[in-house]
Protein backbone atom coordinates (compact mmCIF):
# COMPACT_ATOMS: atom_id res chain seq x y z
CA UNK A 1 0.00 0.00 0.00
CA UNK A 2 1.25 3.56 -0.92
CA UNK A 3 0.89 4.90 2.19
CA UNK A 4 2.84 2.53 3.90
CA UNK A 5 5.49 2.55 1.51
CA UNK A 6 5.50 6.43 1.99
CA UNK A 7 6.38 5.87 5.85
CA UNK A 8 9.18 3.33 4.75
CA UNK A 9 11.10 5.52 2.62
CA UNK A 10 10.50 8.79 4.58
CA UNK A 11 10.93 6.83 7.99
CA UNK A 12 8.44 6.08 11.22
CA UNK A 13 10.21 8.19 12.84
CA UNK A 14 8.85 11.08 10.71
CA UNK A 15 5.87 9.88 9.23
CA UNK A 16 2.59 8.84 11.48
CA UNK A 17 -0.16 6.77 9.52
CA UNK A 18 -3.75 7.66 10.05
CA UNK A 19 -6.72 6.25 8.11
CA UNK A 20 -9.58 8.90 8.01
CA UNK A 21 -12.23 5.25 8.35
CA UNK A 22 -10.98 5.07 11.60
CA UNK A 23 -9.61 8.64 13.07
CA UNK A 24 -11.24 11.73 13.68
CA UNK A 25 -10.43 14.42 10.81
CA UNK A 26 -9.68 16.79 13.55
CA UNK A 27 -6.43 14.83 13.80
CA UNK A 28 -5.13 16.68 10.71
CA UNK A 29 -5.01 20.16 13.19
CA UNK A 30 -1.85 18.49 15.29
CA UNK A 31 0.27 18.44 12.38
CA UNK A 32 2.48 21.04 10.52
CA UNK A 33 3.06 18.89 7.60
CA UNK A 34 -0.19 16.36 5.60
CA UNK A 35 0.63 13.70 3.21
CA UNK A 36 -2.81 12.81 1.87
CA UNK A 37 -3.89 10.06 0.13
CA UNK A 38 -6.97 9.55 -2.38
CA UNK A 39 -8.10 7.41 -4.69
CA UNK A 40 -10.47 8.16 -7.40
CA UNK A 41 -13.49 5.66 -7.76
CA UNK A 42 -15.94 4.41 -11.13
CA UNK A 43 -16.38 7.93 -12.82
CA UNK A 44 -14.66 10.21 -11.32
CA UNK A 45 -15.67 9.70 -7.80
CA UNK A 46 -14.50 10.12 -4.34
CA UNK A 47 -13.88 7.07 -2.48
CA UNK A 48 -16.66 6.28 0.44
CA UNK A 49 -14.08 7.10 2.96
CA UNK A 50 -13.36 10.56 2.06
CA UNK A 51 -16.72 11.60 1.15
CA UNK A 52 -18.05 10.65 4.59
CA UNK A 53 -15.51 13.58 6.28
CA UNK A 54 -15.70 15.21 2.77
CA UNK A 55 -18.40 18.18 4.74
CA UNK A 56 -15.98 17.87 7.76
CA UNK A 57 -12.98 19.24 5.68
CA UNK A 58 -14.43 22.58 5.98
CA UNK A 59 -14.34 22.81 9.87
CA UNK A 60 -10.49 21.97 9.96
CA UNK A 61 -8.25 25.03 9.66
CA UNK A 62 -5.23 24.19 7.27
CA UNK A 63 -4.00 27.36 7.67
CA UNK A 64 -0.07 27.55 7.38
CA UNK A 65 0.30 23.46 6.97
CA UNK A 66 2.23 22.06 4.19
CA UNK A 67 0.31 19.18 1.92
CA UNK A 68 1.42 17.12 -0.04
CA UNK A 69 -0.64 14.46 -1.74
CA UNK A 70 -1.27 11.43 -3.86
CA UNK A 71 -3.86 9.74 -6.04
CA UNK A 72 -4.41 6.48 -7.32
CA UNK A 73 -6.45 5.65 -10.68
CA UNK A 74 -6.25 3.69 -13.88
CA UNK A 75 -5.41 5.65 -16.78
CA UNK A 76 -6.29 4.03 -19.48
CA UNK A 77 -9.91 2.11 -18.52
CA UNK A 78 -11.36 5.51 -16.53
CA UNK A 79 -8.39 8.07 -18.51
CA UNK A 80 -11.58 10.72 -18.42
CA UNK A 81 -11.58 10.98 -14.37
CA UNK A 82 -7.73 9.85 -13.82
CA UNK A 83 -6.95 11.48 -10.54
CA UNK A 84 -10.46 13.65 -10.48
CA UNK A 85 -10.73 13.09 -6.57
CA UNK A 86 -6.91 13.93 -6.07
CA UNK A 87 -7.89 17.35 -8.23
CA UNK A 88 -11.25 17.81 -6.31
CA UNK A 89 -9.64 17.49 -2.79
CA UNK A 90 -6.69 20.02 -3.92
CA UNK A 91 -9.36 22.54 -4.71
CA UNK A 92 -11.34 21.93 -1.70
CA UNK A 93 -8.23 22.65 0.77
CA UNK A 94 -6.33 25.21 -1.57
CA UNK A 95 -8.66 28.33 -0.20
CA UNK A 96 -7.96 27.37 3.29
CA UNK A 97 -4.03 28.57 3.77
CA UNK A 98 -2.10 25.57 2.92
CA UNK A 99 0.81 25.30 1.14
CA UNK A 100 1.13 22.67 -1.45
CA UNK A 101 4.28 20.50 -2.24
CA UNK A 102 5.29 17.34 -4.20
CA UNK A 103 3.71 18.55 -7.55
CA UNK A 104 4.49 15.72 -10.18
CA UNK A 105 4.94 15.67 -13.88
CA UNK A 106 2.31 14.82 -16.42
CA UNK A 107 4.65 12.75 -18.54
CA UNK A 108 4.54 9.50 -18.72
CA UNK A 109 0.51 8.99 -18.21
CA UNK A 110 -2.27 8.83 -20.81
CA UNK A 111 -5.26 10.50 -19.85
CA UNK A 112 -7.90 13.18 -20.35
CA UNK A 113 -9.03 14.86 -17.24
CA UNK A 114 -8.42 18.18 -16.34
CA UNK A 115 -9.27 18.34 -12.50
CA UNK A 116 -6.02 17.05 -11.54
CA UNK A 117 -3.54 19.29 -13.34
CA UNK A 118 -2.26 22.53 -13.59
CA UNK A 119 0.66 24.60 -15.32
CA UNK A 120 -0.66 24.65 -17.90
CA UNK A 121 -1.57 20.41 -18.44
CA UNK A 122 2.41 20.17 -17.41
CA UNK A 123 1.92 18.73 -13.63
CA UNK A 124 -0.07 17.01 -11.20
CA UNK A 125 -1.20 18.28 -7.92
CA UNK A 126 0.41 15.32 -6.38
CA UNK A 127 1.61 11.85 -6.90
CA UNK A 128 -0.09 9.78 -9.58
CA UNK A 129 -0.28 6.22 -9.04
CA UNK A 130 -1.83 3.77 -11.35
CA UNK A 131 -1.49 0.33 -9.78
CA UNK A 132 -3.70 -1.47 -12.65
CA UNK A 133 -1.42 -0.37 -15.79
CA UNK A 134 1.84 1.37 -14.52
CA UNK A 135 2.09 -0.94 -11.28
CA UNK A 136 6.40 -1.58 -12.23
CA UNK A 137 6.24 1.99 -11.83
CA UNK A 138 5.10 2.53 -8.73
CA UNK A 139 7.84 2.00 -6.47
CA UNK A 140 10.33 4.00 -8.30
CA UNK A 141 7.74 7.29 -8.65
CA UNK A 142 6.99 6.98 -4.57
CA UNK A 143 10.86 6.86 -3.84
CA UNK A 144 11.34 10.23 -6.30
CA UNK A 145 8.60 12.09 -5.06
CA UNK A 146 9.60 11.08 -1.26
CA UNK A 147 12.68 12.39 -2.09
CA UNK A 148 11.18 15.39 -3.87
CA UNK A 149 8.69 16.14 -0.87
CA UNK A 150 11.77 15.67 1.91
CA UNK A 151 13.36 19.00 -0.27
CA UNK A 152 10.37 20.93 -0.87
CA UNK A 153 9.72 20.50 3.25
CA UNK A 154 13.22 21.58 3.89
CA UNK A 155 13.10 24.70 1.70
CA UNK A 156 9.45 25.40 4.17
CA UNK A 157 11.41 25.06 7.47
CA UNK A 158 14.62 27.12 6.15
Amino acid sequence: MAAEKIRDIIGPELVTLHNLKDDAVALMEQYDVLILGIPTWDFGEIQEDWEAIWDRLDSVNFDGKIIAMYGMGDQLGYGEWFLDALGMLHDKLAPKGATFIGYWPTEGYEFTSKKPIIADGQLFVGLALDETNQYDLSDERLQAWCEQILGEMAEQFS
